[in-house]
């Protein structure tokens, strides 16, 4: 096994519960619609007592939001629309005073078009200083009107836009996103100053998007599908520029969780030895279909993949840009398209309730650390957004066959007689709340010892208390077909039920916890899970 990690980083991190914001959509503090930082700062005392140990921001800083903010002009300057400077420094400090630590969003790969580097660029012309920091090519064909390579983009569409001078330049994203070059000396040194810039205003760590992406093959070869190495993802160079990132984590106590997904699990470890990343986000697990051997695979394959580098497991069960749990778990196929981003599929909400829900004590009960999307603590399901109110990119550049990622980003309910549900705007919000959002509201849910919000919170306060949740490895016990169990430590135990008939629960052990009623017997239903001390 490797060595640990820095011992310059407490250990904070590999155990926590960590909330992801969305800002636009968590709560308004100025009523202009959008959600803002004065309005997460309104909301600290109901992230305290839900039990959080950090809150992971998604990009705040100046920016077109052509990509929900992940095309910055400006990592230096919060977005008017959430705020000022100031206050997100005021947040960061009293989100500490709270228990709470901040993790900030960096998105090294690209920058939106109207950075000043990449307007600069475009100015310059071919040839220049200015272009060396992106990736502008001249085409192919007899008059270069073809793009420079076949690369296929991370969303749909073309990966090289044309400019009028003739040449074009490479964006994995939207052409709002033009790709930097990270070959580039200058790029590097921005970034390792931007990481400083924030540590130096408190931040406890960083999220890194698209982590696997940033360094590209020099010559900008044709993909070849099969063929190793790809040309974009997950080239050697990325080591190096992450090991330099490390030096100045470990400089403030800082902490590093990539968004790296790499069906090699070797490749995958790499990113997390101990002079590299501290996490990486568990991809497989969300991924996987709500069966006991999959599940169960997923699990072990993710602690095998970690346990060499001495890395702690994250484990979450939606994000930003997927499906909500409660709406994928109650579909007949919860797995093999990671999102589900589809129009019309059918879902049972009461099914989807009640697997989210065991699917919450799992995820919760696992060693590692645990990431929760807002809303999921409420039961939220994804929203059908109206076509003419849709704003993400993904579904026009797919056509409009997809309907991209809108649903899971609808603006929470709050106060469920208040208008657009408490959210803070006095009108509509800037995603329209769907008939009936008031039903999953806060206010409703705090009263009501049998809501998700009840679960989530004592979940958390247990697994915060309870010792067994400290470090313990995860040991299997014998089951029946269907069933998970599986120990944490010398007296703790979870027992998860998917299948058709009630499980008998170990004779030894009083409930701390269950998702749902146990039968008259004790047994343990079909999609309901329980922790039990011993």
């Amino acid at each position: 096994m490797a060595a640990p990690h820095s011992e310059h980083t407490d250990d904070w991190w590999r155990t926590a519960a960590i909330y992801q914001v969305y800002p636009r959509s968590f709560a308004d503090g100025d009523g202009d619609g959008t959600g803002d930082l004065a309005g997460v700062r309104t909301k600290l005392p109901y992230l305290a007592e839900l039990g959080v140990d950090a809150l992971w921001f998604t990009p705040w800083y100046v920016s077109p939001l052509v990509d929900g903010g992940y095309d910055v002009a400006d990592y230096r300057t919060i977005d008017p629309a959430f705020g000022t400077l100031a206050e997100a420094e005021k947040l960061i400090g009293e989100a500490r005073e709270s228990g709470i630590r901040v993790i900030v969003d960096i998105v090294p790969n690209h920058v939106s078009d109207q950075h000043a580097w990449f307007r600069a660029a475009l100015e310059a012309g071919p040839g220049s200083p200015e272009r060396e920091l992106f990736h502008f090519r001249p085409g192919r064909g007899e008059k270069g009107e073809l793009p420079p390579n076949n690369w296929p983009s991370q969303f749909a569409g073309r990966t090289w836009t044309r400019v009028p001078d003739g040449e074009w330049y490479l964006h994995l994203f939207t052409p709002e996103q033009p790709d930097l070059n990270w070959a580039h000396p200058a790029v590097r040194r921005e970034h390792e100053e931007v990481l400083r810039f924030w540590f130096e205003r408190g931040v406890a760590g960083v999220r890194i998007d698209s982590a696997a992406l940033l360094a590209k093959d020099p010559a900008l070869a044709d993909f070849v599908e099969g063929v190793d190495p790809h040309p974009y993802i997950d080239q050697d160079e990325l080591h190096d520029i992450y090991r330099s990132w490390r030096a100045i984590a470990d400089e403030y106590r800082g902490v590093f969780v990539g968004e790296v997904w790499l069906p090699d699990s070797d490749r995958f470890a790499r990113y997390l030895r101990p002079d590299e990343l501290h996490t990486a986000f568990n991809f497989n697990f969300l991924a996987c279909p709500w069966e006991p051997d999959r599940l169960r695979r997923t699990i072990d394959d993710t602690l095998a993949e970690h346990a060499p580098v001495g890395a702690p497991a994250t484990w979450v069960l939606c994000n930003h840009d997927v499906t909500r749990t409660v709406t994928r778990y109650g579909r007949e196929d919860t797995g093999f398209d990671f999102a589900q981003k589809t129009f019309g599929t059918p879902s049972d909400p009461a099914l989807g309730t009640r697997r989210a829900r065991a699917a919450a004590l799992l995820t919760l009960a696992l060693p590692g650390s645990v990431y929760v999307y807002q809303g999921e603590e409420l039961g939220l399901p994804e929203a059908d957004v109206p076509l003419d109110r849709i704003q993400d990119p993904m579904h026009f550049r797919s056509g409009g066959t997809d309907p991209g990622r809108d649903g899971c980003r609808v603006p929470l309910p709050w106060v469920a007689d208040a208008a657009a549900c408490g959210f803070g705007t006095p009108g509509e919000p800037w995603l329209p709340q769907p008939e009936g959002w008031s039903a999953y509201a806060v206010d409703r849910q705090s009263a009501d010892p049998a809501s998700m919000l009840t679960l989530y919170r004592e979940a958390l306060r247990l697994r915060r208390g309870v010792p067994g949740f400290r470090g313990e490895p995860l040991t299997w016990l014998p089951s029946e077909r269907g069933v998970m169990a599986f120990r944490r430590g010398p007296g703790l135990t979870c027992v998860v039920n998917l299948a058709e008939e009630p499980a008998e629960l170990p004779a030894h052990g009083d409930v701390l916890i269950a998702s749902g009623p146990l039968d008259e017997g004790g047994a343990l239903p079909q999609d309901t899970a329980v922790w039990l001390l011993s």
